[in-house]
């Protein structure tokens, strides 16, 4: 076990590439509720891989503001259920978006859709899900980022039971 935890921390520092992609690992709570509701709260652990290559670009070319480029992620929660989704996701950063100036502080919405078994979790009403998040990261010195975000899974009403869940998480994002 102590290798393995060795090995971890290891390849999270040790990096310091001048790529774009990233594999993003996540840690965070599932099932925060907003409204007050019944609290079945557990872990969410998520690892995304994303993709530098847009695929598909709006709006002037030197504006990257719309340049949408593709993730693959899985989510794992403590009460077992698992999420394998795959989407589109863009990135912006704050000082461009406000004053023209870079800063290290990025804005990153995405969507995705893919595959949601709740273990013995919450039932999500389907197996087909969908998850909208929002994140903000800073970039340090050596390009790794650390980010929080708040995202939400849902089915889109493909059932007529459809509870959503939102997810806070912190992570760790490392250039590849």
């Amino acid at each position: 076990m102590k290798s393995v935890l060795s090995l971890i921390v290891l390849i999270l520092f040790s990096f310091s590439v001048n790529s774009s992609d990233l594999h993003v690992y996540g840690i965070g709570v599932y099932d925060v509720r907003f409204d007050g509701g019944e609290d079945n709260q557990t872990i969410d652990l998520r690892y995304e891989r994303r993709f530098d290559d847009s695929i598909f670009e709006i709006g002037p070319e030197e504006d990257n503001f719309f340049f949408l480029k593709p993730f693959l992620g899985f989510e794992y929660t403590g009460d077992s259920a698992y999420y394998i989704l795959s989407g589109l996701y863009f990135e912006d950063n704050i000082g461009e978006l406000t004053n023209t100036n870079n800063n290290n502080i990025l804005f990153t919405p995405s969507i995705g859709v893919g595959f949601y078994e709740n273990g013995s979790g919450r039932d999500l009403g389907n197996s087909i899900q969908f998850r909208t998040t929002l994140e903000f990261s800073y970039i340090l010195k050596n390009k790794n980022r650390i980010g929080l975000s708040l995202g939400h899974i849902s089915n889109a009403n493909l059932s007529s039971k459809n509870p959503g869940v939102e997810i806070i998480s912190l992570s760790y994002q490392v250039p590849y």
